[in-house]
């Protein structure tokens, strides 16, 4: 789950040390990501996140999502049936989605979140210099097959006010971003391949508004687009977090009535009827998503 409230991160400057670096350097707030399910997520295929997008909102209902498409890093191997567009794959991880697997995740997560070089990511982050690996390969890969087969969160409650509450979540369009249901490919680990699971996710791109643009960017995506961030596991996340919520990119709502009146951009009309129900709907809503 995660771990702990918003974090700053920013793109580090190879060469550059704290001191050096420009004052106009675009920077972020981020929240730690939640750590559960991740194997599945991995095992969508490409086609899959494909089918999920479009471009340009061909049916009407103000929701486009775009893939991130990014640069395999050397280290990184494709996934079998990679879609490809002018060399370049489908990112799903990260909060730009603009890391390609959870090799990349965790080799980049050692490296630039706790300063540890490997073989995959040689460089120091302080100095900009490439230095000796401080971790084995093995305990790379180790921390990515356990990541892969940490237990993905299941519902733990539905009653009617909880399902009266989906059946708004679906009415409002909500799944239109955080869709409920996806399905794994077919994949070396047994236990996660060809299985239907329900991360309410699409792991693309949306354009979330001026609100949420903070000038970050990553791979192809713009400044105010955000992967749709998959909501199993919300109603644990707080127990994890001192008590209390931190959601969004940067942790900015401290309740998640909060972090749908912060949607904008292709969320807008969503929020909008959100806030045109009943208390009483609203509440149903927000318990059917403290029960995923």
């Amino acid at each position: 789950m995660k771990l702990g409230g918003p974090q700053l991160q920013h793109r580090s400057i190879p060469g550059f040390t704290p001191e050096q670096i420009p004052a106009d350097a675009t920077f972020s707030q981020f929240t730690p990501p939640a750590n559960t399910g991740l194997g599945f997520l991995d095992a969508v295929s490409d086609s899959d996140i494909l089918l999920f997008s479009d471009l340009d909102d061909l049916n009407g209902d103000g929701i486009s999502g775009v893939p991130n498409w990014v640069e395999l890093k050397a280290y990184v191997m494709p996934r079998d049936g990679s879609v490809v567009q002018n060399g370049k794959y489908i990112g799903r991880f990260g909060k730009k989605a603009a890391t390609y697997n959870l090799l990349q995740q965790t080799a980049q997560a050692y490296n630039q979140d706790i300063g540890i070089t490997s073989t995959f990511e040689p460089t120091d982050t302080y100095s900009g210099v490439e230095i000796d690996p401080e971790i084995s390969n093995q305990e790379i890969q180790d921390v990515v097959f356990y990541l892969k087969t940490l237990k993905a969160p299941i519902q733990r409650q539905e009653d009617s006010d909880v399902l009266s509450g989906k059946q708004l979540f679906l009415n409002l369009g909500c799944g239109g971003c955080h869709r409920p249901e996806m399905k794994t490919a077919s994949t070396t680990i047994q236990s996660l391949s060809n299985k239907v699971f329900y991360p309410y996710t699409d792991l693309l791109l949306h354009d979330m508004g001026s609100g949420l643009d903070d000038g970050y960017t990553e791979g192809s995506a713009k400044t105010s687009e955000w992967r749709t961030p998959p909501l199993w596991g919300l109603g644990l996340s707080k127990n994890s977090q001192g008590g209390e919520y931190f959601l969004l990119h940067d942790g900015r709502a401290k309740s998640i009535e909060e972090a749908i009146r912060l949607h904008g951009g292709e969320g807008t009309k969503s929020k909008e009827s959100f806030e045109s129900l009943p208390a009483n709907e609203r509440k149903k809503l927000i318990s059917f998503l403290e029960s995923l």
